[in-house]
């Protein structure tokens, strides 16, 4: 019978993994605390919901106003170095709020202009530590490798995190903070532990000039057919998914009549479903082909956005929301592990940036229309905008996932393939 560690963090994976697993956790716990203490912090200062939703939006912001560039960065440095300067960074940040919170002297404007910063450093600290995983197990390990980081995610960020933060937030505003910071930098000293991880190799020219990297990797992209179509089909389905769950909270309050209390215990159904995947993940990789996974998971985004836009039931959207955790789980698991063993080691953390600026940019544009047709039509016209976009979308992707997941990854040292290497062309 083998024991907890070595079904947490298989031996296979080698020596460095515990402790990137270990670092992940860690900073995902911290980040976790903040995800409740950070809202009630701000609502405890103001009664304005423009600025308590602007918190939430400065930490979308510097995605797309540093993403590219930090991705360039990663791939020019010492990525485990970057992500040890990120989270030091980070931890300072929230230092000098817990400062301001002892003190008494914090303001709505130190809180936002924290925000801000937190997030500018978590998008160098996260571009350069998603291409660590790939640096240190091999290809045929990155499935099982990203599910035990998913799982951190889920557990800690999802599940442990945000109720323990609201739990200290009633103890005293500064403390869910202060152990953010204690989380953060245990997360450095973790990841610390981890083999130096050698430099890509690179033109001194192309490492003198971030504009001239960032358009390496575009060109890159451009240029390989199935990683391309996986970004684009990230991006437009964050935007379906954005438009209905920028209006969950009233969705669930007002349409289904939950209440507060239900509210929260709708997400809990979601993160009990993923932590299901997390069981069934290994024997799914095993059994079912990645193709088959893909093209089941989009089309559980479907059919969810229709459930949603056709029930009044509460039981049927915790039925829903549990089932939409753990597709959610399995498709994050397994389009990173695609991207990753598909993109050279070098253009590693250019491809993840420009796929988080996807991500978030689609978070935005989804919010901005849910709300729209929210206004004007009701609380259930997202969910059909995101029926009709997400079946269509996957309509148009249902031939290309084949080429997707049966890529063949690109040799380490080519930083940019013949124009439709790696499959035929596929979207955009």
């Amino acid at each position: 019978m083998r024991s907890p560690g070595e079904i947490i963090a298989p031996r296979r994976l080698g020596r460095d993994f515990p402790w990137l697993l270990s670092s992940s956790w860690t900073s995902n716990l911290g980040d976790g605390i903040a995800l409740a203490a950070a809202p009630l912090l701000l609502a405890s200062l103001t009664s304005s919901p423009l600025v308590v939703a602007a918190g939430a939006m400065l930490q979308y912001l510097p995605w797309l106003l540093f993403g590219l560039l930090a991705g360039a960065i990663a791939d020019h440095h010492d990525r485990r170095r970057l992500v040890m300067v990120a989270n030091g960074v980070r931890a300072v940040i929230v230092l000098a709020l817990v400062a301001f919170l002892v003190t008494g002297t914090v303001t709505v404007w130190m809180v936002l202009a924290v925000a801000f910063l937190y997030g500018t450093a978590e998008v160098f600290a996260d571009s350069a530590g998603s291409t660590l995983l790939p640096m240190i197990v091999r290809p045929d390990d990155l499935g099982i490798g990203n599910s035990r980081m998913q799982a951190g995610f889920l557990v800690a960020n999802q599940l442990a995190g945000p109720p323990l933060g609201a739990f200290l937030f009633a103890i005293g505003s500064f403390w869910p903070f202060a152990a953010q910071v204690l989380c953060v930098s245990l997360a450095v000293v973790l990841i610390s532990r981890i083999a130096r991880t050698p430099v890509p190799e690179h033109p001194a020219e192309s490492s003198r000039a971030p504009l001239k990297a960032i358009g390496e990797g575009l060109r890159w992209l451009r240029h390989n057919a199935p990683v391309r179509t996986l970004v684009i089909i990230i991006l437009v389905f964050n935007v379906t998914w954005a438009a209905p769950w920028g209006i969950l909270v009233l969705y669930a309050t007002e349409h289904l009549g939950m209440g507060p209390v239900g509210y929260g215990a709708l997400m809990t159904a979601s993160a009990l479903g993923g932590m299901v995947a997390i069981f069934l993940f290994g024997w799914l990789e095993k059994h079912v082909s990645f193709a088959t996974l893909m093209r089941v998971c989009l089309a559980l985004e479907v059919l969810m956005h229709l459930a949603f836009a056709l029930t009044t039931l509460p039981a049927v959207a915790f039925m829903i929301m549990f089932v939409f955790g753990l597709y959610a789980f399995v498709w994050a698991t397994i389009s990173t592990t695609v991207r990753q063993r598909l993109v050279p080691r070098e253009l590693q953390g250019r491809i993840a940036s420009v796929n988080m600026v996807g991500v978030f940019g689609g978070l935005v544009i989804g919010q901005f229309i849910g709300g729209i047709l929210a206004q004007f039509f009701g609380l259930t016209a997202p969910w059909w905008f995101a029926f009709g976009g997400a079946a269509v979308t996957l309509a148009l992707v249902w031939r290309p996932i084949s080429h997707i997941a049966a890529a063949k990854p690109v040799a380490q040292t080519d930083a940019q393939p013949e124009p439709g290497a790696g499959g035929e062309p596929l979207i955009g």
